[in-house]
């Protein structure tokens, strides 16, 4: 297989990400319908993390499509962070349905409806099976970009949703505990709460411009004043535009009668081998040493 250009979803990933879109909204629609006939919340339950799987599926579908199209006008980065705001969407959605769920199915658990036991198992089934399928289509793609991961993501956590739903299925079966059925809507629904929580929390540290997780920018300012002729670095940014690509700025002040531009260079590569950030913006400027007392461009420091 080729090496791609980082940062962009190819068509293998798009193709893949198509098929698990077509496997998931069918299973969808065989589980509302299931779901309403054995009056079943697991099975509903289920079809709502579905739904946002889908969701995330087809978000990350059209965002990959966004993302390709080049930088124009006023949009500098292009649309790279279409992703990031499509993961927030979603996250929000999952949280929501699982608030539903839970409402549902403590009044469930007070006054339990009967559940078709047998079509609820049969369906969970197919749902694992489909599910697998799902996973290795979607497994065998490359994950780099938060939206295939965050794909991948959903329909892992969905086999567990099956799975808990086929032993509650099992469980009405054999035993003709109805309640089995509510206490599994609800496992599902703690999963759907667990990935909205983490979808926010990743698609939220970008859009307020944290620095990513594995970039920790007081060292990334500590290697920066360690080198040679370096005398002070201020106004350091790291930041994501998107997931894959980091980003910084900072003022870099070096001695007196040094070259700019070879320190900018050499920073930048350092940067870039170092800690793999590629896009940097570097200010270097240079120090006033010796008798000259009248600075006009200094800032006094307590500005």
């Amino acid at each position: 297989m080729a090496h791609h250009h980082h940062g962009h979803v190819h068509t293998d990933d798009t193709r893949r990400l198509t098929l698990a879109l077509v496997l998931i909204l069918g299973l969808m629609v065989v589980e509302v319908v299931a779901g309403v006939l054995a009056s079943s919340l697991a099975l509903l339950s289920d079809a709502a993390h579905m739904l946002t799987d889908a969701g995330a599926i087809a978000l990350a579908l059209f965002a990959a499509r966004l993302a390709r199209r080049p930088a124009s006008g006023g949009f500098t980065f292009g649309f790279r962070r279409a992703e990031i705001l499509s993961a927030q969407l979603n996250g929000a959605t999952l949280v929501a349905l699982a608030v539903v769920i839970v409402w549902e199915g403590v009044r469930r658990l007070a006054d339990p409806p009967e559940v078709e036991g047998l079509a609820v198992l049969a369906v969970a089934i197919v749902g694992i099976a489909v599910n697998l399928a799902a996973t290795r289509v979607l497994a065998g793609s490359e994950r780099r970009s938060l939206n295939v991961e965050g794909a991948f993501q959903h329909v892992l956590t969905d086999l567990f949703a099956f799975i808990a739903t086929a032993i509650a299925g099992a469980t009405v079966l054999i035993t003709g505990f109805s309640r089995a059925d509510g206490i599994a809507a609800l496992f599902v629904a703690a999963l759907m709460l667990r990935s909205g929580y983490g979808l926010l929390r990743d698609s939220g540290r970008v859009l307020l411009e944290g620095a990513p997780p594995s970039l920790d920018p007081d060292e990334i300012g500590k290697v920066l004043a360690a080198q040679p002729h370096v005398v002070e670095v201020h106004d350091l940014h790291v930041w994501e535009v998107t997931s894959g690509f980091p980003t910084i700025s900072a003022h870099v002040t070096v001695r007196a009668g040094c070259d700019t531009q070879a320190h900018r260079r050499e920073l930048a590569d350092l940067l870039s081998e170092r800690f793999g950030i590629s896009h940097s913006t570097l200010q270097v400027e240079t120090r006033h040493e010796g008798p000259l007392s009248i600075q006009p461009l200094e800032r006094g420091t307590g500005a």
